[in-house]
Order: C-alpha cells, then sequence, then structure tokens
C-alpha cells in the first residue's frame, strides 16, 4: 500500500480514543471512541465493550472482537460498570423536540441525561430528566445506587429552582454579566450566573433522588468538574474537591470535603453536614481518593498558590484519627493523577518524566511509616500514558507517541510492558506515512541540559550527529504554551508535529527552562523571567541543528501557541534570524494581560504588576521591545479567548501594520484558545502552513532576512 503524508483531513479523519473504563473483574473494557465530521462540522462519541484478552480491537478486521454499544450518533460518555459488571451507567442527551406531546419524551432532551444498559442485551433505560443534566455518574458499591453531579445556581440550589432559572436567564432580554469577584470568568465561559455543582444519589428500586449537598456554593473545577469526588468503599461517605475559598475568591483555592450518605435516599430529606479536610493548608488540595479498606482519602496538595506549576505531593489523611501525612515531599516529581492497588499497598502514580509520561509505585504501607524516607519507583515509562484504571490485576490506560495516536494498552500490576488492546485509528494510519522521530540534549541556558524532539520530513531518516546530511531542510520550531508544560512523546490534536512536519519541514520541539518533567527548580527557574532562558534554549537548539547541517538558516520559523506565541512574539522583538513567525493565541503585552480570567500570580510570573515594579514586568514585554519588530508575523486569534483575551492579538497585529511590516491576522469569532471545530482547524492548519509556504517553503528556495 501506498503511504502519504499526514494532512489535515487524515488528522480529523481519526478516531479519538478516549480513557478506558474496566470492567470490575478486569475481563473487559469500555472505550469512549469521538469520531468527527467536516460536513455536520461535529463530533459524536460512541461507547465500545471489548474483552481484555484482545490485541488491536476495533481495526474492523475480521472476527473484530470490538462491539458497540452505543449508537454512532448518540454522543454517549462518562460510563461506569455497576459492582456486579452486569450494568453499564453512561450519560447523553436524549434529542428530540422541547415540547413534544408524548408521555415519555423528555422535558430537557437538550440536556446530558443518566442511562444505564444491561450488557447482556437490551434497550438504554433513562433515568432522569434533570433541567442542568447530568455529569460523572458513579455507582455505590451496594450497586442499588448511582451518586451524579447536576448543576444549580447560587440564587436556585433546588433542581426546580435551577430550572426556572435557567429558563429566567435565557428569556431575559439584558444580558448584562455583573460580579465583585476576582474570579468572576473562565476560559470561554462567564461565571456571574451562579452555576455550581451539587451531588446527588439516585436510588435505583424507588426511584428517589436526594441532593447531599444542598447548601452548597462551591465550585467544582471550572475545567472539567468530572473525576473531582469519589464514594467510600462502605457507602456512608463522599468526598469531593471543591473551591474552599468565599467571594471574592482572592486567592481562588481548591480544598478537600466529605459529605455524609444515609442509608435510605428520600426526596427532600434532610442533609448532613459537610466537613472541610484542608481549610489551613497554604494552597490547593485536589483529586481525592479512597483506600480500600476505607481507612485512608489519599490526595494531591501544593504549597504555593501564586504559582501553579508548583509540585503536586500525595497526602494521606487517616479517618481515625484525623492526622494528615504528606507522603511525596522529597520526590523532586509532580504527581499527575493516582490510583491505589486493591490490595492497598501501592499507589500508582502517573506523572511527567523527561519528557516522557513515567507510571510509578509507591509503597503506601512505608511512605506512611516513614514518609522522607519512600520514593516512588518507576515501573513504566514511554509515550504519553493517561490515568490509569486498575481492575482484575491489569492496569488499563490510554497511551499515544508523536508517531501513533492514542489506542488502549494494558499490562499486569507490576509488569514492565504494555500491550496495545485497541486499533481503532490503524485502518488510516495504515496509508499514512510517519514521519521520524529523533531525541536530542543539548546545552541549554546557564548550562544545563535541554531536551527536544526533532520530527523529521516524511521518508527522512534521522541523521547520526557527526554526518553530514545531503541536504538542509527548512526549521519549524514548535514552542509549547504554559509555560509549565512539555512537549512529550505523545500525540497532540492541535499541534501536530507530524502534520506541519509533512509538506517537507524539519520541526523541532524543545521543552525549554520551565517546561515540566525535570523537577521543580527548572520548571520555577523562569519565574519572573519568562523571556529569559527560553529565549537562549531556543536559539542554542537553532545553532545546534545549524552545525550539524540540518536545516537551511535561510529558511526558519518560530511558531507558538499560548505562552509559546508569547515567545514567538519575544523572539521576533529580539532578533531578525527567523524569515517568519506564527504567532497564535499569545501574550504580547503583560499590562493588558490582566484582562486574563485568572490574575493571581501574575507578580511572580511576568516580573511585577501594573502598580508595582512596573519595570520588572516590562523587562520582557514584547510590546514594549516593538521597535526589534522585523519578522513577518502571522497572528491567530479566537474571540471567545478569555485565557488571552484576544485584544492581545488584535494589539500586536495593528502595531505591525502601523510599522508597515508584513503581517495576517486571522480571528475566529466561535473559538476559545483553543481552535476545536473540524471546519475551523482545517482553515486553521491552511493559513499556519500557508504562511509558512510563503515564507520559507519547503519545495523551494525561498527565505527572508535569516541569517
Amino acid at each position: 500500500m501506498m503511504r502519504k503524508p499526514m494532512t489535515v483531513d487524515d488528522l480529523w479523519a481519526l478516531p479519538r480514543v478516549g480513557t478506558p473504563i474496566p470492567s470490575p473483574d478486569g475481563s473487559q473494557v469500555v472505550v469512549p471512541v469521538t469520531t468527527h465530521s467536516m460536513e455536520t462540522n461535529e463530533a459524536a462519541t460512541r461507547l465500545w465493550i471489548i474483552p481484555a484478552t484482545a490485541r488491536e480491537a476495533g481495526s474492523g478486521v475480521r472476527g473484530d472482537p470490538a462491539r458497540p454499544l452505543t449508537a454512532a450518533a448518540s454522543a454517549a460518555s462518562q460510563a461506569a460498570f455497576s459492582p456486579d459488571g452486569k450494568t453499564l451507567a453512561f450519560v447523553r442527551k436524549p434529542g428530540g423536540p422541547k415540547d413534544s406531546k408524548s408521555m415519555n419524551a423528555p422535558k430537557h432532551p437538550d440536556q446530558p441525561q443518566l442511562y444505564i444498559i444491561p450488557l447482556s442485551g437490551g434497550e438504554a433505560e433513562r433515568l432522569t430528566d434533570l433541567p442542568l443534566g447530568v455529569v460523572d455518574p458513579r455507582w455505590f458499591p451496594d450497586g442499588r445506587r448511582i451518586a451524579f453531579l447536576s448543576p444549580v445556581y447560587m440564587d436556585a440550589l433546588t433542581v426546580e429552582e435551577a430550572g426556572k432559572r435557567a429558563k429566567a436567564i435565557e428569556e431575559e432580554p439584558v444580558k448584562a454579566r455583573v460580579s465583585e469577584d476576582r474570579f468572576y470568568r473562565y476560559w470561554d465561559h462567564w461565571l456571574t450566573d451562579g452555576k455550581v455543582h451539587h451531588i446527588f444519589v439516585l436510588d435505583l428500586e424507588t426511584r428517589e433522588m436526594m441532593d447531599l449537598i444542598p447548601s452548597s456554593k462551591r465550585f467544582f473545577s471550572p475545567d472539567d468538574p468530572a473525576g473531582q469526588y469519589r464514594i467510600s468503599p462502605d457507602g456512608k461517605e463522599i468526598v469531593f474537591a471543591a473551591c474552599r475559598t468565599e467571594p471574592p475568591h482572592d486567592p481562588l483555592l481548591w480544598g478537600i470535603f466529605t459529605a455524609p450518605v444515609p442509608n435510605r435516599v428520600r426526596a427532600g430529606a434532610s442533609a448532613r453536614r459537610t466537613r472541610a479536610l484542608t481549610s489551613r493548608f497554604p494552597a490547593d488540595a485536589i483529586q481525592p481518593i479512597y483506600s480500600p479498606d476505607g481507612r485512608w482519602i489519599i490526595f494531591g496538595m501544593q504549597r504555593e498558590w501564586d504559582f501553579y506549576a508548583d509540585k503536586v505531593r500525595l497526602v494521606a489523611y487517616d479517618r481515625r484519627s484525623g492526622e494528615h501525612t504528606i507522603l511525596t515531599e522529597t520526590w523532586d516529581r509532580s504527581a499527575n493523577v493516582w490510583e491505589i492497588t486493591p490490595d492497598g499497598r501501592t499507589i500508582l502514580i502517573a506523572a511527567d518524566h523527561f519528557a516522557r509520561t513515567g507510571l510509578f509505585g509507591l509503597d503506601f504501607r512505608s511512605a506512611i511509616v516513614n514518609p522522607r524516607r519512600a520514593k516512588p519507583r518507576e515501573i513504566l515509562r514511554g509515550m504519553g500514558l493517561g490515568a490509569p484504571k486498575i481492575a482484575g490485576g491489569s492496569i488499563f490506560l490510554s497511551g499515544s507517541s508523536i508517531r501513533q495516536p492514542p489506542e488502549v494498552f494494558t499490562c499486569a500490576i507490576g509488569a514492565r510492558k504494555l500491550r496495545r488492546l485497541t486499533g481503532f485509528t490503524k485502518p488510516i494510519m495504515d496509508r499514512i506515512q510517519i514521519s521520524a522521530v529523533e531525541e536530542a540534549i543539548i546545552e541549554g541556558a546557564e548550562g544545563d541540559p535541554v531536551q527536544m524532539y526533532l520530527v523529521y520530513p516524511p521518508g527522512e531518516k534521522p541523521v547520526p550527529e557527526g554526518r553530514r546530511p545531503a541536504r538542509r531542510w527548512p526549521l519549524v520550531h514548535m514552542i509549547h504554551g504554559g509555560p509549565h508544560a512539555a512537549f512529550g512523546d505523545e500525540w497532540h490534536w492541535r499541534w501536530n508535529a507530524q502534520t506541519f512536519a509533512a509538506p517537507g519541514y524539519l520541526a523541532a520541539l524543545v521543552n525549554f527552562h520551565g517546561s515540566t518533567g525535570w523537577g521543580q527548580k527548572f520548571a520555577a527557574s523562569i519565574l519572573g523571567r519568562w523571556g529569559d532562558q527560553p529565549l537562549k534554549d531556543v536559539m542554542a537548539a537553532t545553532d545546534y541543528l545549524i552545525r550539524r547541517g540540518l536545516v537551511d538558516r535561510r529558511r526558519m520559523a518560530a511558531t507558538g501557541g499560548s505562552y509559546g506565541g508569547y515567545m514567538a512574539a519575544w523572539i521576533a522583538s529580539q532578533t531578525d534570524r527567523f524569515a517568519a513567525i506564527v504567532n497564535h493565541a499569545g501574550v504580547c503585552d503583560f499590562q493588558t494581560q490582566y484582562a486574563s480570567d485568572v490574575t493571581q500570580g501574575r507578580a511572580r510570573s511576568m516580573g511585577g504588576e501594573p502598580w508595582a515594579n512596573v519595570e520588572g514586568m516590562d523587562r520582557y514585554n514584547p510590546i514594549r521591545c516593538a521597535a526589534g519588530f522585523r519578522t513577518p508575523m502571522l497572528v491567530v486569534h479566537g474571540e471567545l479567548d478569555y485565557r488571552v483575551p484576544a485584544a492581545q492579538g488584535i494589539e500586536i497585529y495593528n502595531v505591525y501594520k502601523a510599522m508597515k511590516l508584513p503581517a495576517r491576522l486571522v480571528y475566529y469569532p466561535d473559538e476559545n484558545h483553543w481552535i476545536l471545530k473540524p471546519r475551523n482547524s482545517r482553515h486553521w492548519y491552511g493559513e499556519f502552513l500557508g504562511w509558512l509556504d510563503r515564507w520559507i517553503g519547503a519545495g523551494s528556495k525561498k527565505g527572508g532576512r535569516a541569517k
């Protein structure tokens, strides 16, 4: 079969395999698979069930054991097995008209509702019809009850009142937003309507429903409320993470709470009072889980409220004594997600580790006894690994690499090698000519080693160091956002290195100072000096590639999004070595970045405040160094971007045009910080690659002023 380089249409044709949900005995796995349509510009998620013994299930070969549980267009998600493994709960929108006269028609067909389906066969049954829908269903250990989240409003705390409030908001002709809080909008939506999530319990026998936190006005995570609560092994308590500060939320901090669960679910029954476990903690506490015996609650904790990448330490709370034990203070990595093995002996931790995901095991008993000497041991490393799920003596998780989209993998607990379980992306990937990837270590700022990935043009093999290549390629620096993040060995759906390299570019992915996975000191080193070491690292990587003879110094581009867009703008103000710049959703002005959604920690990250140490704030501020702009710049922004408000993109574009410099503005009125819609993404890639072709074209000798 003739293979061809990756295109944006190939990228969007690929199924997107989600986090696996294993059955309690680990014998089978439910896998959510999302597909997108360029024709409808929409996505649909389907649930598939697969035996745990399968290999590359979902690839469509003869005898494929993957079996769909939900219809292709039903958009089902958030599956959960019953304790006996015989029934699956999940969430989906019923669909249909709002004003249907049918007796069984849902009143709220456009909201996600709770369903269950018997795995032995049969139709799915809808259990709820709530005005604001359902999120994150979880079974109680007895299998008779299901918990879930549903939104209400701070001034309408019951389901009935929330439904009326939602209708009033929709019909209100005045759409003004009013707030006195510091935290009042997030990412792409406003929080001024006061919407918050409550935890509900549904009895499957009586169909009665009860609110466990009826007076709560606390936000759950604005990123995703799912995954923020767990049910105790005896079913008598729920632990959850929510905002622990009161308005005006200055600072905004997250904490751990518990809510008692009554033996019987009765609609309208009085709920017992919730209890705060971390009210005296210095910063955030997140992602609580119970130990299998129910004695311990394990959660993550940070110490620095004004540094969002402060490492996450694991803490064990003893429900008997009320004491907290910090388990991983001496470990110089930050825990991303964690689960505990059924025997309660080992906590599995996924963490960024040298540009890959490491899966670590922490001996829980030893850590409780002597936490200063306890250290997680590496079990697995490689690829970008998702949250581990444990069942039947096995670990199930998603995994991807720069060369492979996400699929589901499994291994026995304690094993050091993964087995690929699914192959949903295989039919399309078999037609793609995947680019080779090389990993390199260079000397960066302050003499520190800095890692980067190189993605070669399709069909080209990595050139060993010391050997001169047959040709020099145009260079595209891909600069990651954050800045406290990393380019891992993982598949990226929005900034896909395979798609960028496909026209014939060498893509460089530098994990500069400030990146995560190299320890706390490395991540925190750029606080107050965003433009210092990362610029030196990117330029050191550029010089290294030129010395190796891999790139044409006349045809080099610097591209990035978010902080990467900031760095692209900063590079444009500091050097004219590049022939093209792409600035997606980038910060160009530190002072006007105060219009962002979350502003706490600005002094530490950017070097000052508008009312104090303006000189420090302006030291690495691109717009203050606009006199250095020379390089043609493509500016891309979404109007719904509250993380880096769209005025940032318009400001630097207007400065460029006033300076009579080559610039192009691409503005999406229906996108946020990310470009998420299939057709917009196709357009985005066209603009991005078109700009590169115009100034450093892979198939030509063209180039700007690069020196």
